[in-house]
């Protein structure tokens, strides 16, 4: 019926709620794991995952070729999981990939700093310096891997459907008061409608990944959209030819569709590899 995305800061019992959740409703949960192991299989190599995956990539990381390929192996893998319907999906920036699916319950999970200080130490049976350095890079990182991937502020509570703090909420109401905005606010109407979105979405990445990944065409910042029955190339490139080569595979790809370029053309673009 619906796919609920999950954004949490780190000891707000994002993964205890969203398995809560998963038996309340009896959806399935697509864990953090889950996602790394599905990108890895879609092509992304393993040893570069700890650069990219959920972190603030470093200055020559974030101009670095392996970026774009994780991002869009990443929203495949995302949009993947969300075709399966009554899933939760948590963490990557999945609320933002999702944003625009009527569906999707977007959620964010957080709690005092004091009461996660206390979590970790409790857990990892740590000192208040290490819970708290553990806290300091946790939320750098995940402040930084939305805003370098996604341009998304964490602290913009605009982004989701619900805000809880699960240091005033336990685990089981949080789960409760989500199950009931899901219940109230997905019907058969924007179900159906994100189906389709997602369906489209889902098409476009397929192709993107093989104008990526299969040809190698030398189109940065690539992106497609399908809206009714036409596609949409976006991006920039240096080369008439290789958008040309891609409309072409395109409409291989896609023989029942229109297909038009957006991708601008800017002589002398360079790429730092």
């Amino acid at each position: 019926m619906a796919i609920i995305t999950i954004s949490r800061e780190v000891a707000a019992f994002g993964d205890e709620v969203a398995e809560e959740l998963a038996k309340q409703l009896n959806y399935k949960f697509v864990k953090r794991t889950d996602i790394e192991k599905r990108i890895i299989e879609l092509g992304f190599p393993q040893e570069k995952m700890p650069k990219y995956d959920e972190r603030k990539p470093g200055f020559f990381a974030s101009l670095a070729k392996d970026r774009d390929e994780y991002i869009n192996y990443l929203q495949y893998a995302i949009l993947e999981a969300a075709a399966q319907e009554n899933v939760i999906i948590i963490g990557r920036g999945a609320f933002v990939v999702l944003q625009n699916v009527p569906n999707n319950i977007s959620v964010r999970l957080i709690s005092p700093e004091a009461i996660r200080l206390q979590r970790l130490e409790k857990e990892f049976s740590w000192d208040e310096k290490q819970a708290k350095q553990r806290i300091q890079e946790s939320d750098m990182n995940r402040d930084g891997f939305h805003k370098s991937f996604y341009n998304v502020d964490l602290k913009d509570s605009s982004y989701f459907h619900l805000v809880l703090n699960t240091g005033l909420i336990d685990v089981p109401t949080s789960a409760k008061i989500i199950s009931s905005v899901v219940s109230s606010s997905v019907d058969e109407k924007k179900e159906t409608e994100g189906k389709k979105i997602i369906e489209n979405m889902l098409k476009s990445q397929e192709i993107v990944n093989k104008l990526i990944f299969k040809y190698k065409l030398n189109i940065e910042f690539i992106h497609g959209v399908i809206e009714d029955n036409t596609f949409i190339l976006q991006g920039i490139s240096d080369s008439i030819v290789a958008v040309e080569n891609a409309i072409r595979i395109i409409k291989q790809e896609l023989p029942n569709y229109e297909v038009k370029s957006s991708v601008g053309i800017v002589h002398d673009f360079k790429t730092f590899q």
